[in-house]
């Protein structure tokens, strides 16, 4: 099987390359070739820059491809990109959409690919949205071989990953957790979700390459574990080796008025209630099953974390907001 991941060294498409070319599978990753260190040594790299139409054409014109996988489409014009320069050059285009293009809020905690897509708080979703409307529609109208994917909450070992931590510095939370300063979690705490490992991930994404009964179907793919994040912020502290912590709850909404990029983060997606019915990913890819617990996975992160200080790094900025918002709200 021969495929082309756009991409293929972020922290979700990483584990599936290492997993693909584990399994036989003729990999080529195109890319700019920024991270490519990150890449399994059997890969076969192609730099190139994939918005640039003409020179992607360029460099792809040889080849044909089972499957081509975009990791880093995110708006409209990157689909419409794609779909010029692979019409006639794979049998099967996949598109990583987002499980928070989800309805927000649902009018079902229970949500699988019938639920219907709506997320007017973040735009990234809504770009998302967008994106497989225009796939799906080149799919009934021209027979473009697609498929849809969309991940939630996925982390491997180089995350930490909590609702409110910083995006550039991973490090911060269990930084803070390790100094005994105040945790903020929004909300009470009780909201529900779902943390996927990223090997389990790849277990499910690899059955879909060039699997022709998913052409025209859209699946989400997580863990079926479900934790509050009271419990996920313990968990977090358990594996950093702290044990007391005071959680300072904080309304979502109150939040995002300190910062407006959390309007998207929680109030479209992780401050509502989800659980996943993974049913569907399961009838495709029989053999998948999620393994990996929180406690386990956000272990091996924190040891990894542990063995590579220069990975360590504190954003101050964040630091300085959260103690602002637990300063101004804390009680």
């Amino acid at each position: 099987m021969k495929v082309l991941f756009i991409g293929g060294t972020g922290t979700i498409s990483q584990a599936v390359s290492e997993l693909a070319v584990k399994k036989g599978i003729d990999l080529y990753l195109f890319n700019r070739g920024n991270n490519n260190h990150l890449a399994p040594a059997k890969a076969k790299i192609i730099e190139g820059n994939i918005r640039n139409q003409k020179e992607a054409k360029e460099k792809l014109e040889e080849h044909h491809f089972d499957a081509v996988v975009d990791w880093v489409a995110f708006t409209p014009e990157h689909v419409k990109n794609d779909i010029e320069i692979f019409r006639g050059k794979t049998d099967q285009y996949i598109f990583i959409s987002s499980a928070s293009a989800y309805q927000k809020p649902q009018t079902s905690y229970l949500i699988d690919e019938s639920t219907p897509l709506a997320n007017p708080y973040w735009e990234y979703s809504q770009n998302k949205i967008a994106c497989e409307n225009i796939l799906m529609a080149e799919y009934r109208k021209n027979n473009f071989p697609i498929t849809i994917v969309r991940p939630s909450h996925t982390y491997g070992k180089t995350s930490i990953p909590a609702a409110l931590n910083s995006h550039q510095a991973p490090w911060s939370i269990v930084d803070r957790m390790r100094r005994g300063k105040k945790i903020l979690v929004h909300g009470d705490g009780s909201s529900l979700w779902t943390m996927t490992h990223n090997s389990d991930f790849a277990q499910a994404f690899v059955g879909l390459l060039s699997n022709r009964q998913a052409l025209g179907h859209a699946f989400q793919i997580t863990s079926d574990e479900t934790l509050n994040w009271n419990q996920i912020f313990r968990e977090i502290a358990r594996a950093a080796g702290v044990k007391d912590m005071e959680l300072i709850h904080v309304a979502s909404e109150k939040i995002a008025e300190y910062d407006p990029k959390y309007r998207g983060s929680l109030l479209g997606d992780k401050a509502v209630s989800v659980v996943f019915d993974n049913s569907k990913i399961k009838r495709f890819v029989p053999e998948f099953k999620a393994t990996v617990s929180f406690a386990q996975g956000i272990k091996e992160s924190i040891e990894w974390f542990d063995t590579h200080p220069e990975e360590q790094k504190v954003d101050q900025e964040w630091n300085k907001l959260m103690d602002k918002i637990i300063a101004e709200n804390g009680r």
